[in-house]
């Protein structure tokens, strides 16, 4: 091909430079990409319900059985109370406890599907991923896995640097956060947050 002269193909017949350029400047973000497939899922869901739900009768209590449906898919390591490695982050062998969704995971899509509830035709005040039971499921979810996992999720209430935020509302934060080690003393560690509320050691 020759230096300065336009690309012709199939996606782009013309050859137009600035055509292309037009059409990355709308391409979504990865924030807005992912709750479209989170809505779509969701929507899915719905369909396939028995009986079938309009998005008009969903309910808190629905949400909460999507919530729970989607722990079959989930890559957390959640362990048991009678499990030897209960409490702790860094288990040294495999064990037979189920694999969950993780909290910051689910803690994000709710986030996510609470604006595109709104943004494909539901009324704020209906909304029911921003309901009091699914609030409260979300913490008792966290304060489990902080517990089987032996992580604290003790996070400062303080404005995150915005060279730490993502355009795309990603991002990742740097806090202490009280872990309990192996010799049964608390010691405080500085861990990455990344935006779905994994812990990253540094």
């Amino acid at each position: 091909m020759l230096a300065g002269k336009p690309h012709f193909s199939s996606a782009n017949p013309s050859g137009d430079y600035s055509a292309v350029a037009a059409a990355g400047e709308i391409r979504p973000s990865r924030y807005e990409s992912q709750k479209r497939r989170d809505w779509n899922t969701f929507s899915q869901y719905l369909r396939n319900h028995r009986p079938p739900l309009a998005l008009s009768r969903c309910s808190g209590a629905h949400v909460l059985e999507f919530l729970r449906y989607l722990d079959q898919f989930g890559k957390t390591k959640v362990h048991a109370v009678g499990c030897p490695f209960f409490g702790q982050p860094c288990p040294p062998a495999p064990c037979p406890c189920p694999l969950r969704q993780a909290w910051g995971s689910l803690d994000a899509l709710v986030g996510r599907l609470r604006a595109a509830f709104e943004e494909n035709g539901g009324e704020p005040e209906a909304n029911p991923f921003g309901v009091r039971a699914v609030r409260l499921y979300l913490r008792e979810v966290r304060d489990s896995q902080a517990k089987a996992r032996g992580i604290a999720y003790e996070k400062k209430k303080r404005k995150r640097p915005a060279a730490n935020v993502a355009a795309d509302g990603g991002g990742v934060d740097v806090e202490p956060v009280r872990m309990m080690m192996p010799d049964g003393r608390e010691q405080m560690v500085m861990m990455a947050v990344d935006y779905t509320g994994e812990l990253i050691p540094l």
